[in-house]
């Protein structure tokens, strides 16, 4: 199986993945730790992978999405980009709205 199959398969198997540096127990960079903190306090079930673990993965990534930069977070196949797309999307209640609207289930207490 190539990197990009790999990747494919893991952003259509799972609803939420979060390619990072690091995983979501031990994030590795500040900005991957920012994503985890949002997903965390929303109550979503994610996969987390870990791009340090391998170069091709991490290479593979950025070709895959034609996105330069690492953490990226896929909701139900779809990119929906880095940490500061993330946080501002989250600030502005628009995070909780695209993920309720794709069938993602948030924590009650997370209706902000």
């Amino acid at each position: 199986m190539s990197i990009k199959e790999f990747i494919d398969k893991e952003v259509k198997s799972n609803d939420v993945v979060l390619f990072m540096k690091g995983t979501p127990q031990f994030p590795m960079c500040g900005f991957s730790g920012q994503v985890v903190q949002i997903l965390d306090h929303l109550g979503v079930s994610y996969k987390g992978l870990n791009v340090l673990d391998s170069d091709e993965l991490r290479q593979g990534i950025k070709a895959y999405s034609n996105w330069p930069t690492i953490p990226q977070l896929y909701v139900k196949g779809e990119l929906v980009g880095g940490c500061d797309i993330v946080r501002e999307m989250f600030q502005a209640g628009e995070l909780q709205t695209m993920l309720r609207g794709k069938g993602v289930p948030l924590r009650e207490r997370a209706q902000a």
